[in-house]
């Protein structure tokens, strides 16, 4: 089939349609995620308004909210409220500051891909406007969109460092992974990732200066959750029976194996490649015991709870339709295998996976946490193996639009049994 992506009112087409579709979303009070308007009323709101009345002693009592995330954002957000504009003034400013991640995407795919065409990345970039996790914390402010924001650009200033191998852009790099970190905190332990390439090609003693400044910067952080003891971080999410309740889980079983269920899941629309599958199975039947091992271990101590809520759409519907984590764990083992394929011959993706994992503490794992952050990481930081070659067949952009639309069909779907 061919697709001709190459003239530029096809791009504005697809980019106002998209567009006007989230606007109408914004005025039908569209919620995919189901818990992003009642959070959005029942917390954001609240501290806003507090925020916007007084400053200090809110951020003095902020875990009293019960809100786990940083005020950082709500901060701002209250001064627009403060100055007069009204909360939907304030949603519809929200929302279009949203649309900057497309942009900042986009930016990252153009300099990572530059021998493609630009207009079919632009095309690509806009399939953003169908995640649900970004319609939703575009129509209902959250921090959590702001703060992928702010990681993307540092993803971009990473990449121009890789291309033109200027230190400015490790400055650049670490100011705006700060700014990430101080609307999403998780994003912080990708300073990982960064470290590992910088030290590759500079010396300690040059990078010094750059972690001195990152330290300094950190130390509002620490006298705010320690020094204050205002730690909202540790906010109770639900325990393993009814009124428990459990702030932080280090049960690696249960981050490895439904993070890992996630990824594939955000995969999918690329394994659809037999090259691809075939060098899978082979890695398998090479590694089958270390694998398998691995696997049972993880299956054994693996303890996440229906009632949490969340774990990823596999474990959603393996118990939803099966009542038990039968399907979940089988879907978890080809996680593992694909995982394991994607970082034996690769450190760089082992990184991002296990940061991916040990930047959620809490008990509940929430598929939103990971839309769209990994197609973000999918298509800038991780290594793709060759033989996908994802943008050489025009019709996979078409692919990635069917996946996202099948997405928000589950997720309406989900939602109607939710409430029925």
């Amino acid at each position: 089939m061919n697709y001709n992506f190459s003239k530029t009112h096809n791009v504005i087409f697809v980019f106002v349609g998209l567009y006007i579709s989230l606007l109408i979303g914004f005025f039908f009070n569209e919620n995919l995620n189901l818990g992003a308007k009642p959070d959005w009323y029942s917390g954001d709101l609240i501290v806003i308004n507090d925020l916007s009345l007084s400053l200090k002693k809110t951020l003095l009592n902020y875990e009293i909210y019960g809100h786990r995330h940083s005020p950082v954002y709500l901060v701002f957000l209250s001064f627009l409220k403060k100055i007069g504009f009204s909360f939907d003034i304030i949603r519809f400013i929200h929302l279009n500051l949203s649309i900057l991640l497309i942009y900042f995407f986009y930016k990252c795919l153009s300099l990572k891909f530059d021998n493609v065409e630009k207009n079919l990345l632009l095309i690509f970039s806009f399939s953003i406007f169908l995640s649900p996790t970004f319609r939703s914390l575009a129509i209902w402010p959250s921090s959590r969109v702001i703060g992928l924001l702010f990681f993307t650009i540092s993803i971009l200033e990473f990449l121009k460092y890789q291309k033109f191998d200027k230190k400015e852009y490790i400055w650049k790099n670490t100011i705006f992974l700060i700014l990430a970190s101080y609307i999403s905190p998780n994003f912080s332990l990708f300073i990982f990732y960064f470290s590992y390439h910088y030290l590759k090609k500079n010396n300690l003693v040059d990078l010094i200066p750059i972690y001195i400044f990152g330290l300094f910067c950190s130390f509002p952080v620490f006298y705010y959750l320690i020094i204050l003891d205002i730690n909202f971080l540790m906010v109770n999410t639900p325990g393993t029976i009814t009124g428990e309740n459990i702030s932080l889980s280090f049960n690696f079983s249960d981050k490895i194996l439904i993070i890992s269920s996630i990824i594939l899941f955000h995969f999918s629309p690329f394994i659809i490649n037999k090259d691809f599958l075939y060098d899978i199975l082979k890695s398998l039947q090479k590694n089958i015991f270390f694998i398998g091992a691995l696997f049972v271990l993880l299956v054994y101590f693996f303890n996440y709870q229906i009632n949490y809520t969340g774990g990823g759409i596999f474990f959603q519907i393996s118990n939803l339709f099966f009542k038990n984590n039968i399907f979940f764990y089988f879907i978890s083992f080809i996680s593992l295998t694909f995982i394991f394929y994607l970082s034996k011959n690769s450190l760089c993706n082992l990184i991002i996976f296990c940061t991916l994992i040990i930047s959620n503490i809490q008990n509940t794992i929430y598929h939103k946490y990971y839309d769209p952050l990994l197609m973000i990481l999918f298509f800038s930081l991780i290594n793709f193996p060759k033989k996908i070659n994802f943008f050489e067949r025009k019709y996979n952009i078409l692919i990635i639009y069917l996946f996202y639309a099948l997405f928000i069909f589950s997720r309406i779907f989900k939602n109607i049994l939710s409430t029925t």
